[in-house]
Parts: C-alpha cells; structure tokens; sequence
C-alpha cells in the first residue's frame, strides 16, 4: 500500500475537506445493536471507514476475590486493534497506545454506570477495530456505551464521544485519517448528552486557549448528532420513545 502523503490544503476554497465534507459535518455513521448472541450486550459502528464492534460480558462475580471491591462492581475495558485493521499490518497484542486508551475509556464509562448495584462483581467490556480510519478511540467509546445499554446495565445517561481538529487554521469536526495524521491537533472528548458532562478530554497538537474551547464545542455538537444515532439504533432494536 503507498504511503500517504500530506495534501498541499485540507480546505479548498468552497471550505470542503478532502473528503467532501463541510468543516462541521460528520463521518456517515451506522450503529448497530445485539449483533453478538453469547455477549450480554454488543453493538457494531462504521463512521466513516471505521468499522468496530464493542461486546460486554456482565456484571458477574468477579475472581480471584481479592481484587473485588466489597460496595461496587468494577469495570475492565479492553481496546484492541485487529492485525489487520491498518494498511501496514499491527503487531498482535496490547501496547502502550492500546493499554492508555483502555484506561482512559474505562474511566470515561464509570461515573454513568450505577456500579453500586453490583458489589463484587465485574463488568468486561471489550472493542475490537476491524478497520482503522482514524478516531478510533471515540467511536469505540460510542459503542460502548450502546452495547452497555444492550447488555442492560443501569446507567444514568448514555456517554458518547467524539473528536474536533485543527487543519489550515481551521477547527473541524471528526478528523479523517488525512487530517490525523498530518493536522495540527486532535481534540477527543466523552460526554453525557443530557447534562453535557464531559468525561474525557485530551489533546493532541498545539491550540491557543480560544482554539480549545471552540474545538470542546465543536466535539460536543458531534457527540449530540452521534447521540441520537445511539437512540435511532437501541428504538430500532427494542422500540419504545
């Protein structure tokens, strides 16, 4: 596969990116729900090429015993690539990259779940990358949060998540892989829709304080259009308003 290479301008002069879209403009999306019959609850997402499957497995007790907590359950999460989810094939296993992103999503997850319903036991939640195409982490963390529900966890809102960057001095919406890998910032964040509490947030790039908040607000009006995706995918499995 060649190798990409950085475009001469991200955005022409019509302000349409590289790949068509308008600066605030989503990645076509399609969720998913209960596409995995043994899980307690999964759910599939494309965004753009992305294309990840998130399962749970859960709440059950949770051994060895001594790592239970005797008033809560505890959440593991997992972020894995598939070796050939990327045009140059991924060393099997879990690096560095992986094992950050699982912990910064399960905390991302925590503070919606009412983990005090389950002392003692564990809930798992794995996501697998089938194909990679920037955003990964966000888009795992949406379907997470489906599959949660799917699995019918008690949880006080949904989290949803989405990224804003900077490319050609401008903040756009849900950078595509062009735009990673060769813009001037990344800004992922986690989000509960109905109280737009944030439960992630980082930043990859230099932005002054301005071009931060913008990108916050930008990031939350996508995790807003993603959120009703959730609700359209979860009615259309079980019904209801």
């Amino acid at each position: 596969m060649a190798k990409k290479e950085k475009p001469d301008q991200f955005i022409d002069d019509q302000s349409k990116r590289i790949d068509g879209r308008e600066i605030n403009e989503l990645r076509e999306v399609n969720i998913e729900v209960g596409v995995l019959e043994r899980a307690d609850g999964s759910a599939y997402i494309e965004l753009g090429d992305n294309k990840i499957i998130a399962a749970v497995y859960g709440p059950r007790e949770l051994h060895p015993r001594h790592l239970q907590e005797p008033d809560r359950a505890i959440i593991r999460y997992k972020y894995s690539m598939a070796s050939f989810s990327v045009g140059d094939r991924k060393r099997p296993g879990p690096g560095r990259r992986s094992k950050e992103i699982s912990k910064v999503s399960k905390e991302a997850l925590e503070s919606a779940i009412f983990l005090e319903k389950y002392p003692k036991s564990v809930i798992d939640i794995f996501v697998e990358i089938l194909e990679s195409a920037a955003g990964t982490r966000t888009t795992c963390l949406t379907a997470a949060s489906v599959a949660l529900a799917d699995a019918g966890i008690p949880m006080n809102d949904l989290v949803v998540s989405c990224a804003a960057g900077k490319v050609d001095d401008e903040i756009v919406l849900d950078i595509n892989e062009l735009e990673d890998n060769f813009g001037d910032a990344d800004v992922p964040i986690a989000m509960k829709p109905n109280t737009e509490d944030i439960t992630l947030l980082q930043m990859d790039g230099d932005l002054s304080r301005d071009e931060l908040e913008k990108s916050i607000e930008t990031a939350k009006q996508g995790c807003k259009i993603l959120h009703e995706e959730q609700k359209k995918a979860l009615k259309e499995r079980y019904g209801g308003e």
